[in-house]
């Protein structure tokens, strides 16, 4: 037999969209249903249609369930879809309680032009339905992921990112500053959320989330996708710079040489996804001392004591390294504050200056932070008189990774 051109063209659609056929059918019989109620149905009629895919063709039936009463706390039936059992008997006998009856209704000529126009009504309006709603699946399964995408166009301070099956898009506090958005380039975006509205899913992006940076090293680096080497913590400012700590779970690996790649071409890759953001990356320790040592890298510290009750750490270093652990703007002392979690008073190791950086509100500037713990603003503060030193740890991490090793 012959298939129908209808039920050609609805598996040849339902196959592209992704839809049941089934789907299809239901919301068609359902508004030929509704399409017969309203220009040739009674008002106490419980129409249903059987529409036959492979003819073309539809049944309509006046359905209604058999009853002997009104439901308890009603004093009549639903005569829309309830029917008496005496009454029911009359029409087809034998029939008990809990059944259906169902009476064929005539097909008026005038009926076969609506039902056409109906069932294509539907299907269109079916398929976007469906449509929208496979986007906004194929989508949310990707939230918090990286994804490629073209820039389609910029509108004001918005850009708009196709990413194959929908635009997303990305506000101005998601782009990172100074980067320069070209349509019909491709770029690497962080699926921050995916919401559904009446116009189909909405999908932001960014360029700022500190996730970003993990995802595209995770891509980059074998031993990261692994597991063998993990990303602890990271600090950023997008554009500028940023700071990971990582670890690895097995002796014989290097994280920082996994990270950095040979003759740094990992970390090159990582850097010219992001713009020519500079990246430092250091070794993680659950000694603190170390790692805080570590997080003002390219400083080298002398030494490092702790104010457990504070979550307070005094740093100091070399006079000719006190600029260097500050960075410009207090860009690295911050950076380190927000990877640690600590607040960091540093000082020379002769002028007895210190410069002190909180680290609470930093963290909450940075909303959404996975790494963030407890920073403050780091905002680096006049020279203060130093307090009288104490017997110290001296922070003495071996040779070959005491610093970050870091790429620019």
């Amino acid at each position: 037999m012959q298939t129908s051109p209808i039920l050609m063209a609805i598996q040849q659609i339902c196959e592209e969209k992704n839809i049941p056929v089934s789907a299809v059918v239901e919301t068609i019989e359902q508004a030929l249903a509704s399409a017969y109620r309203k220009d040739f149905g009674e008002p106490n009629q419980n129409v249903k249609v059987e529409f036959d895919p492979v003819t073309g063709g539809s049944r309509i039936f006046d359905v209604k369930s058999v009853v002997e009463g009104p439901a308890e706390g009603e004093e009549e039936i639903n005569e829309k879809k309830e029917i008496l059992l005496a009454d029911a008997n009359k029409i087809q006998s034998g029939i008990a309680v809990g059944e259906e009856i169902r009476t064929e209704l005539p097909v008026p000529a005038e009926y076969g032009r609506v039902a056409a126009q109906t069932a294509k009504q539907v299907i269109i309006q079916r398929l976007r339905e469906a449509e929208r709603e496979m986007v906004f699946s194929e989508y949310k399964d990707k939230e918090g992921q990286v994804v490629l995408g073209t820039i389609q166009r910029v509108e004001g301070r918005t850009v708009f990112v196709d990413l194959g099956h929908t635009v997303s898009v990305m506000p101005y506090a998601e782009q990172i500053p100074r980067e320069h958005y070209v349509p019909s380039a491709r770029l690497k975006v962080y699926l921050v959320s995916v919401s559904a509205s009446s116009r189909g899913p909405e999908v932001l992006v960014s360029r700022t989330h500190p996730e970003i940076v993990r995802q595209l090293f995770a891509q980059e680096v074998p031993e990261i996708a692994a597991g063998t080497v993990i990303i602890k913590a990271i600090a950023r400012e997008a554009g500028s710079r940023t700071k990971i700590a990582v670890t690895a779970t097995e002796s014989n690996i290097d994280p920082i040489g996994s990270c950095v790649g040979q003759r740094g071409m990992r970390v090159q890759t990582v850097i010219s996804q992001l713009g020519g953001e500079k990246i430092d990356i250091i070794e993680w320790s659950d000694d603190t001392q170390r790692y805080i040592g570590a997080a003002l890298s390219p400083a080298k510290v002398l030494v490092v004591e702790l104010d457990e009750p504070n979550h307070t750490a005094r740093v100091q270093v070399a006079d000719d390294q006190l600029s260097l652990a500050i960075g410009r703007g207090g860009q690295n002392v911050r950076l380190a504050v927000k990877l640690t979690g600590w607040k960091i008073d540093i000082a020379g190791s002769g002028t007895g200056e210190v410069v002190a950086v909180e680290s609470e509100a930093e963290a909450k500037a940075e909303e959404g932070e996975a790494a963030s713990t407890s920073a403050q603003p780091a905002e680096a503060v006049g020279p203060t008189e130093a307090q009288a030193e104490a017997p110290v740890a001296e922070v003495a991490a071996p040779a070959d990774n005491q610093a970050a090793k870091s790429a620019e």
